[in-house]
């Protein structure tokens, strides 16, 4: 199971980061089936296992963080044997994952309210948290324009004009990341996810950062939700990913090169506000 996960989590098959986060922790209850000799032995184990999970993705910040967090827990306790170092393990993991989804919850709720009746609005890619904000709002009877960026070179935005599509109160528009800049003056407001914030800069999918440069031209706020786990300082540093070019293009390139990055840099001082499950930050 670990090893499916790392690689799961290598090819992007989850979308969302909380999501991925989830995923690895539980991941990690393979462990439990296995037989150690001593409670150095698993704490080894479970050392070389979270690493190659953190490491199959070091851009997220919430998969890095719990991820530390369920080994610190481990192995703080100094459990005398195996079984019990495996309950301590146990533990971890659901209070990690509570934690995951508690606060991604909170985050989509403390957003619902900036999602007015009538609003037209743009989002990009594919945020878990930010559609759950939306399905809050639409239960409170907001009805809802939604521009939706295809987010290419995968095409994430899809999923989420699809799942916009099935809710009766939102009317969803998916278009081209190219034509942002001519759908914008229509909007209110523009709502991102985020990787991660480190130091001032918003780290997500990458095409956030023209959204925001363009949605800051011709003066539509943006707000990015998300978990305060999320919001990570200097010690956490952030490594991009560069996916493959048939990503891009299926035929070889021939006499070019491409070049494919899974996210882009956002300075926060094109943000409007930030919301998280521990309140809402303006800029």
């Amino acid at each position: 199971m670990i090893d499916e996960t790392v690689e799961e989590i290598q090819e992007m098959q989850t979308h969302s980061s909380s999501t991925v986060a989830v995923k690895a922790a539980r991941a990690l209850e393979d462990l439990l089936s296995r037989d150690f000799e001593t409670v150095e032995e698993f704490e080894r184990a479970l050392d070389h296992n979270s690493n190659a999970l953190r490491r199959a993705n070091p851009s997220h910040a919430s998969l890095v963080t719990t991820q530390r967090a369920i080994v610190k827990m481990v192995t703080d306790a100094e459990s005398e044997s195996v079984e019990q170092a495996k309950e301590r393990m146990s533990q971890a993991i659901d209070s990690v994952v509570e934690q995951v989804v508690t606060a991604k919850r909170r985050a989509a709720e403390n957003a619902a309210p900036q999602f007015e009746d009538g609003m037209t609005l743009m989002t990009h890619d594919y945020s878990s948290t930010v559609l759950e904000a939306i399905e809050n709002a639409v239960a409170d009877g907001v009805y809802l324009d939604v521009y939706v960026l295809e987010a290419r070179p995968r095409y994430l935005g899809r999923k989420t004009a699809r799942v916009l599509g099935e809710i009766d109160q939102v009317d969803a528009t998916l278009i081209i990341d190219s034509a942002a800049g001519h759908y914008l003056p229509e909007c209110d407001r523009v709502f991102t996810g985020m990787d991660c914030i480190v130091d001032g800069t918003l780290y997500n999918r990458v095409g956030t950062f023209p959204l925001a440069a363009t949605a800051n031209e011709v003066d539509v706020p943006v707000t990015t939700v998300g978990s305060s786990a999320k919001i990570v300082g200097e010690a956490f540093r952030f490594e991009n990913d560069f996916r493959s070019a048939s990503e891009v293009i299926r035929e070889p390139a021939e006499g070019f090169s491409v070049e494919n990055p899974a996210y882009d840099a956002t300075p926060t001082d094109m943000l409007d506000s930030v919301v998280t499950d521990e309140g809402t930050w303006e800029y």
